[in-house]
């Protein structure tokens, strides 16, 4: 209003009054429709810009979106050959159990057959034990003795009660099997003492090594332990 009205000043030093008030109105318009055609135009123009943009963010979404698929199918494929590789190691870890199971079963049945032919002139020497039959592998109501003979010390008729570990370390992983086997025993001993009540049962843990603790142990308990280096 104020811009129309200085014009309409400047425009009466020319023109009448009247003149001077048309002129300024129309002069006046014609300005504001030309200042808002710019507008429009800088604002197609930002509009043209964010059209464009908006049709490289799309690009760029759908390049992602590919990308996010391709990644998908890595990942099926990665879970996929993990599932393999897991089952191809639990197959493999089966294999070497039943391997390791085999070889311990045959270093087992090794040291017993050693033990079979080199026991009883050691435990006569050592312990005053005369074999009076051949020391065998025996079932004894129902149970399997590993070590298995009758035999005289000091003139006393007794049983000699056996089995075999490979090793006797109770610090070990597999402290449990020590715990095992010596309940094992006692379990063939109880056996062996219903068959034979009027004998006595000597106990004996035949094995390749058994720490000094396990040693001391076992002598307390009137257990017999023979390591294969002592024969």
């Amino acid at each position: 209003m104020l811009a129309t009205v200085e014009l309409t000043r400047k425009l009466e030093t020319v023109f009448e009054r009247r003149q001077a008030n048309v002129l300024a109105t129309v002069i006046t318009s014609a300005y504001s429709d030309l200042v808002k055609t710019g507008d429009f135009n800088e604002l197609k123009g930002i509009v043209r810009e964010l059209a464009e943009a908006q049709k490289r963010t799309d690009e760029r979404v759908g390049v992602l979106a590919q990308r996010m698929e391709e990644l998908a199918e890595a990942q099926k494929r990665t879970e996929a050959s993990v599932g393999e590789l897991a089952s191809d190691v639990r197959a493999l870890n089966a294999s070497l159990r039943a391997e390791m199971g085999g070889l311990s079963r045959s270093v087992s049945y090794a040291l017993e057959n050693e033990a079979y032919r080199a026991l009883p002139a050691f435990l006569k020497a050592r312990y005053g034990l005369e074999l009076t039959q051949r020391l065998v592998r025996a079932d004894v109501l129902g149970e399997e003795i590993n070590f298995f003979a009758k035999a005289r010390r000091d003139g006393q008729d007794v049983v000699i009660i056996g089995e075999t570990k490979l090793r006797l370390d109770e610090r070990r992983a597999e402290g449990r099997g020590v715990e095992q086997i010596l309940e094992t025993l006692e379990r063939k001993i109880a056996v062996a003492q219903r068959a034979y009540p009027n004998e006595t049962i000597v106990p004996l843990l035949v094995t390749h090594f058994a720490r000094p603790s396990f040693l001391r142990e076992a002598e307390a308990q009137g257990i017999i332990v023979v390591q294969s280096f002592e024969w």
